[in-house]
C-alpha cells in the first residue's frame, strides 16, 4: 500500500533552519510529482513547494528563497529544507502524492510532522 512517512520537524528559533523528509513506498517515486503543504491552526491546508518528476520545483509566494524542495528517486525520499525560519511558518507539514489508479486521481497524505518556530 502507499505509504508517506515524513520526519524532522521541530521547534526551532526565528531564523533558524530545518530539514524535512518525507519517504515514500507502495508507489514508482521517480514517476510521481511530490508536494509538501502545511497546516497552521484554525486555517486551511496551502500547497508549500511542488517538485516534478523532471526536477522542476515551484513555491508558495510565502516561501520563495527560502525553502528548496529537493528529490532523491534512488531512496524514494523528497526533502524541504527550510532556512531563515518566521513564526508565521509554525504549521503542521505534510507531504502529498496524488496518483491515478484504475482511471481515477487520489491523493495520498502522510502523517504530518510539527514545525514550530518560536523564541
Amino acid at each position: 500500500q502507499v505509504q508517506l512517512v515524513e520526519s524532522g520537524g521541530g521547534l526551532v528559533q526565528p531564523g533558524g533552519s530545518l530539514r524535512l523528509s518525507c519517504v515514500a513506498s507502495g508507489i514508482i517515486f521517480s514517476a510521481q510529482h511530490m508536494h509538501w503543504y502545511r497546516q497552521a491552526p484554525g486555517k486551511e491546508r496551502e500547497l508549500v513547494a511542488t517538485i516534478t518528476t523532471g526536477g522542476a520545483t515551484n513555491y508558495a509566494d510565502s516561501v520563495k528563497g527560502r525553502f528548496t524542495i529537493s528529490r532523491d528517486n534512488a531512496v524514494k525520499t523528497v526533502t524541504l529544507q527550510m532556512n531563515n525560519l518566521k513564526p508565521e511558518d509554525t504549521a503542521v507539514y505534510y507531504c502529498k502524492v496524488r496518483l491515478l489508479r484504475l482511471g481515477a486521481y487520489n491523493e495520498y497524505w502522510g502523517q504530518g510532522t510539527q514545525v514550530t518556530v518560536s523564541s
